[in-house]
């Protein structure tokens, strides 16, 4: 099975900039897609941005220009650089991974997110 661990979030004021990190761990044949999805107080969880293992990568409309996805494919890492930030960025930042297990199977798994707290 396959951990992702998620880091970075915290309180920032409007107009600042965090990064958050996401490093997958355990036994897995191939790390595929990756992605950062968003869930607010009342909301649904809604993609932010996602980038494959070549490194395409697709965004949000609300983040387009603010938001940069990475990933490092030797630390098994991805990366969300967030500028500009604003209140409505405010909200439980999850970690996405699709893997192909050892087995060839294919399954997605989730991290335990972390809290991003923009103020005005």
């Amino acid at each position: 099975q396959v951990r992702l661990v998620e880091s970075g979030g915290g309180l920032v004021q409007a107009g600042g900039s965090l990064r958050l990190s996401c490093a997958a761990s355990g036994s897995f044949r191939r790390i595929n897609d990756m992605g950062w999805y968003r869930q607010a107080p009342g909301n649904q969880r809604e993609l932010v941005a996602r980038i494959t293992s070549g490194g395409s990568t697709n965004y949000a409309d609300s983040v387009k220009g603010r938001f940069t996805i990475s990933r490092d494919n030797t630390k098994n890492t991805v990366y969300l650089q967030m500028n500009s930030l604003k209140p409505e960025d405010t909200a439980v930042y999850y970690c996405n991974a699709d893997i192909t297990s050892w087995s060839r199977s294919l399954y997605d798994t989730w991290g335990q997110g972390t809290q991003v707290t923009v103020s005005s």
